[in-house]
């Protein structure tokens, strides 16, 4: 096993990594910005490194700053966790080049999958299913009217090398696309460098749902279940569950079938997951299920561990960290591949330093911090009372997890957790939170993306 690791993240992730780390007897070597320094992960880890200022491109985007706090502490072995560097497959080449272990998939992996087009074309050569698009960028705003009125309106306009719902915007006409276009071929130039744009058709109603995969270090891959992601707000994930209420047995052997092509296609290692659209039965205008229509489409795979892993962890009892620590050490997973089985349903809720009516960051000192406890109730936190959320860094304050037997037991358990969480200082969702555990379209399991925008 890998006896030091250095954790080139923050808050709650890195928190998270440092706990699992300690329990396996890794020494852990936090690294952390001058804001950052009065965090509970800085402390908690053995050893930690200052890498910079508040900035990221200046502190945990600073490669050779990181680099150098490896050396410095004598780390074996750099995890990324989500965010920052975990996807940059230039960071990984580096850190193997340096003679150190990447705790992530290869970076050959991470390139293939990083820009949309290639990896919707590498997907469909392996026979998982996509949704009609173009094969290459759209060059031009002609390509792209050319493209959208061949796959059919309404269309999806996407960055192609975006990821995290970032650079994206719907078409309903070619007004809207001549519009939309130019919105998001600048985003994209600016926030990613690159200006290419996906055109890919747009269903008005559907679910998002992943599958965990883990490439293992004898070369297999496996999946871990599916998780439903379809509480988002702007494109971003708010709430997931495990499973998911709306996969029945047939399509989860499906979609998990996929996710291991996906993974073998790319020869995948370590922890990833394969993001899908998934379209539901059409409705008539009396709202009973029209022609058998579900059908779903790979989206994108994110080259990492994702901020909802800890659902997976609950309903198939594994720690998806200590997984990733021994594929990177090159050993056997702590469980039988071919005898996994989910028990119970589990629900992450992200706790966010945000108004949550419109949902507008409101970072601010935390005055009071008192976590739910109880039994199915887990809480991944970045901070504790008297810490302040800045505002230079995502609003993810902490994750609110609970399982139980079923899904209704889970949903009693996140209610009276909700209530019980006491947060003070910073705007919070927690009451978003109590209204979605009694709304109707969540309770029954039948919601889709555009739940949120419901009910606001």
């Amino acid at each position: 096993m890998i006896e030091s690791l250095l954790v080139a993240n923050r808050g709650e992730i890195a928190r998270r990594i440092i706990r699992t780390a300690r329990r396996l007897g890794i020494r852990a070597i936090a690294v952390h910005s001058e804001a950052d320094a009065g965090l509970p992960f800085v402390s908690e880890a053995d050893e930690a490194v200052c890498v910079g200022p508040a900035n990221p491109a200046q502190s945990y985007r600073n490669v050779d700053a990181i680099l150098a706090a490896a050396r410095s502490t004598g780390a074996q072995a750099i995890h990324p966790g989500y965010g920052f560097l975990s996807e940059n497959a230039d960071f990984a080449r580096t850190v193997e080049a340096s003679g150190l272990i990447w705790v992530g998939p290869g970076a050959d992996a991470i390139s293939a999958m990083g820009d949309k087009i290639n990896a919707r074309n590498l997907m469909a050569a392996a026979g998982v299913p996509v949704a009609p698009g173009t094969t290459d960028p759209a060059a031009d705003l002609s390509a792209a009217v050319a493209a959208a009125a061949e796959i059919g309106y309404p269309v999806m306009v996407k960055a192609a090398a975006g990821g995290g719902g970032m650079g994206m915007g719907v078409a309903h006409d070619e007004a809207g696309l001549r519009t939309e276009y130019d919105k998001v071929r600048s985003f994209a130039e600016r926030m990613f460098g690159d200006g290419s744009v996906l055109i890919e058709r747009y269903f008005p109603r559907v679910r998002h749902v992943e599958v965990q995969i883990l490439g293992l270090a004898d070369g297999r891959v496996v999946a871990l279940g599916e998780r439903e992601c379809s509480v988002q707000r702007r494109n971003q994930k708010l709430v997931e569950e495990s499973p998911s209420p709306a996969v029945s047995p047939e399509l989860r052997a499906r979609f998990l079938a996929a996710a291991v092509r996906a993974g073998e296609a790319v020869n995948y290692r370590n922890a990833g997951t394969v993001e899908c659209l998934l379209v539901p039965r059409q409705r008539d205008s009396q709202g009973d299920d029209g022609p058998d229509s579900e059908e779903f489409f790979f989206l994108e795979m994110n080259t990492r561990l994702q901020v909802e892993h800890p659902v997976t962890e609950l309903v198939y009892g594994v720690d998806l960290v200590e997984e990733q620590l021994r594929v990177a050490a090159g050993l056997a997973p702590t469980f039988d591949p071919d005898a996994l089985v989910p028990r119970g349903h589990a629900i992450e809720l992200r706790i966010n330093a945000e108004d949550p009516k419109r949902f507008l960051p409101g970072p601010g000192v935390i005055k009071t911090w008192v976590e739910p406890a109880g039994e199915g109730v887990r809480v991944d936190s970045g901070y504790v009372e008297g810490n302040t959320v800045t505002p230079f860094y995502d609003s993810l304050m902490a994750k609110l997890i609970v399982s139980g037997q079923d899904r209704a037991e889970a949903i009693a358990r996140a209610k009276a957790a909700v209530a019980a969480f006491e947060l003070a200082g910073p705007k919070n969702n927690l009451p978003f939170f109590a209204e979605l555990l009694e709304n109707d379209e969540f309770l029954s399991g039948d919601y889709d993306t555009a739940i949120v925008t419901r009910m606001r």
